[in-house]
């Protein structure tokens, strides 16, 4: 794919904005657009797959610098870096694969993916922290019990993610799609 100007500033507001949406102040945990770059990402640069795993990163790294920033001035109580994040990173980065699957970009795929990516991330991710000896996971017992009690404290971040993965994929790929015909238009008038 060849990436003309217009493009390549495009993608970088997208990374930039929702870097900055991320960080916003009141914004329920978990709704954030990161897991839709993935699969938007994913979607997009399926013959070079480097990108599509760069973008989510990128994204999450830049609201990182900028939670670290605010953290250091005691303008929030999240830190921007912590112990554990390479972890969050990889599956972040994960996300990308599911965009693989809507390569083809059909609606269903789309929200196919939509919905997997973050269930995924979801399992993986709580799994982690509670297997963790860190003492993430209000430290619930490791029995299977305990495991259950840690997907359930976690429920309201899941649920606000498959909404926002969702949302957000309707906004990234519909744009997407709305420009590319536009364009492809006015190449034939």
């Amino acid at each position: 794919m060849k990436i003309n100007r217009s493009f390549f500033i495009s993608l970088a507001l997208m990374v930039l904005v929702s870097a900055l949406y991320r960080i916003m102040p009141n914004r329920p945990m978990g709704f954030a657009p990161q897991i839709a770059i993935g699969l938007f990402s994913g979607a997009l640069f399926v013959h070079n797959k480097k990108w599509a795993f760069v973008m989510p990163l990128l994204s999450l790294f830049i609201s990182d610098l900028l939670y670290q920033a605010l953290y250091v001035k005691g303008l929030t109580d999240y830190p921007g870096f912590y112990d554990g994040q390479l972890i969050n990173y990889l599956l972040f980065a994960g996300t990308a694969a599911f965009g693989f699957l809507a390569k083809n970009t059909r609606i269903l795929n789309i929200l196919g993916a939509a919905l997997a990516a973050p269930t995924a991330y979801f399992l993986v991710s709580n799994f982690l922290v509670w297997v963790s000896d860190r003492g993430y996971g209000l430290n619930r017992p490791k029995t299977f019990t305990g495991l259950m009690q840690c997907y359930n404290d976690a429920l309201p971040f899941y649920k606000n993610s498959i909404m926002a993965t969702v949302v957000f994929s309707a906004v990234l790929f519909g744009t997407y799609f709305l420009a590319r015909n536009y364009f492809t238009a006015k190449e034939k008038a």
